[in-house]
């Protein structure tokens, strides 16, 4: 019997869906990339320096040429056309494998999917390909200084000019990847007397014209990825413009669901790295020494082990129910609001109990010789506070799931 036939007929999946998973298996074996020899973030939220682009921009145009991206994209817009289930298998093997994360993680998953939804013929001819292969990097200015949580109160302007191109003004911030990117999905207000929700549009904004200002934000990690950008009277064309003015809250929300997890439609890949499971903290707890003899041998320890594992099969049967539509007919964003709450919460405890276990030498860092494990897991653990805040902090994901999955008044 081949190896594909006994994944198959152990009922897990079709024996077509099986044979493309060791196919997508070997390949990645073969592929996957060597350490470059220097520090590689460990997500999208993370990438600074030109070489750490380079080499993500170089892998993710590997995985595109090797047909692996975009499988559920139309192919005139440079997708495959393939059943959506092939491209998760991908974003499976690509995690199975451990390799470098796909680095165009806002095109992929948030801006592409959105244009595919609400944009024209011409824009997604122009904008989707050049995403898949990362030869142009995208960006997402939605939040403010004074708009973060409360994204509808957002003072962005752009302003329509009588050849119907427009000025925009304003200042974003958190604006992961603005340094790198040649695009941004802008929520701006293009009618000031509208109500707030009403009084939006939403853009796809070219970065490299004049009026633009990037500047870095240092993380506590001392790592960069974040920005914030000011436009000073930022001239933007009229086919920039997705959807219809007005309708910029509406097509926002569209995102958000992407972002979140809330729909599929995603161009491929996964925005971290893959690493930070249970099963290397098995490997942590086996090797951080304590007084006793090691954290595996100390039962409180095994313990929580024991509670993230379970947690950790749940998200996995979670994510395998939410695409089974009979099964989510009464509620169907719940799994997948509460799948990115729960995970961003369980990564965090799960590097936290690392850093624990690990003791003091969770204080050694980025280029001491005697960290364990290249000190990735403190660094895991100050990075996992950015996915409890991105994409809606856990207590605005919590009102949504109550008010618009549950049905149960909004809080004040």
């Amino acid at each position: 019997m081949s190896e594909s036939e006994r994944v198959s007929g152990e009922g897990a999946e079709p024996k077509e869906i099986a044979e493309f998973r060791l196919e997508v298996r070997a390949w990645m074996e073969a592929n996957r990339p060597p350490d470059p020899g220097f520090k590689l973030p460990q997500s999208f939220l993370e990438v600074e320096s030109e070489r750490q682009l380079d080499f993500l921009r170089a892998w993710q145009r590997k995985v595109y040429d090797a047909g692996y991206l975009g499988l559920d994209w139309p192919a005139e817009v440079g997708g495959r056309g393939d059943p959506a289930k092939r491209q998760r298998i991908v974003g499976q093997e690509l995690a199975r494998a451990r390799a470098p994360f796909l680095v165009n993680a806002i095109g992929l998953q948030w801006a592409g999917p959105t244009i595919l939804v609400y944009g024209t013929d011409a824009q997604k001819k122009r904008m989707l390909r050049p995403i898949l292969s990362a030869e142009e990097i995208w960006c997402q200015g939605f939040s403010e200084p004074g708009a973060g949580s409360d994204l509808a109160s957002a003072t962005t302007r752009a302003e329509k000019q009588e050849d119907g191109s427009y000025r925009v003004t304003g200042h974003k911030v958190w604006t992961t990847l603005a340094h790198a990117a040649k695009w941004m999905i802008l929520l701006a207000r293009t009618d000031p007397s509208a109500g707030k929700y009403e009084g939006l549009s939403f853009f796809l904004f070219p970065m490299d014209v004049p009026g633009v200002t990037v500047q870095p934000l240092v993380k506590m990690t001392g790592e960069g990825g974040f920005n914030q950008v000011i436009f000073d009277n930022a001239p933007m064309p009229a086919d920039a413009l997705l959807g219809r003015e007005g309708q910029g809250w509406d097509v926002a929300l569209t995102t958000l669901l992407f972002e979140r997890g809330a729909a599929e439609g995603s161009g491929g890949g996964q925005a971290t790295a893959s690493g930070e499971s249970v099963r290397a903290l098995v490997s942590v707890a086996q090797r951080a020494r304590r007084e006793t003899g090691f954290a595996a041998d100390d039962p409180v320890f095994r313990d929580r082990i024991a509670q993230l594992w379970i947690e950790e099969e749940a998200l996995r049967l979670s994510a395998l129910r939410a695409r089974v539509p009979e099964l989510n007919a009464d509620r169907p964003q719940a799994l997948r609001l509460m799948n990115k709450l729960v995970y961003s919460e369980y990564n965090q405890r799960l590097s936290e109990l690392a850093c624990e276990m690990l003791g003091p030498d969770a204080t050694l860092w980025l280029g001491d010789p005697c960290a364990v494990d290249r000190a990735e897991w403190p660094r895991a653990y100050m990075n996992s506070f950015g996915m409890t805040i991105g994409g809606g902090t856990s207590e605005i994901l919590r009102n949504v799931i109550g008010e618009r999955v549950l049905g149960l008044p909004k809080t004040r």
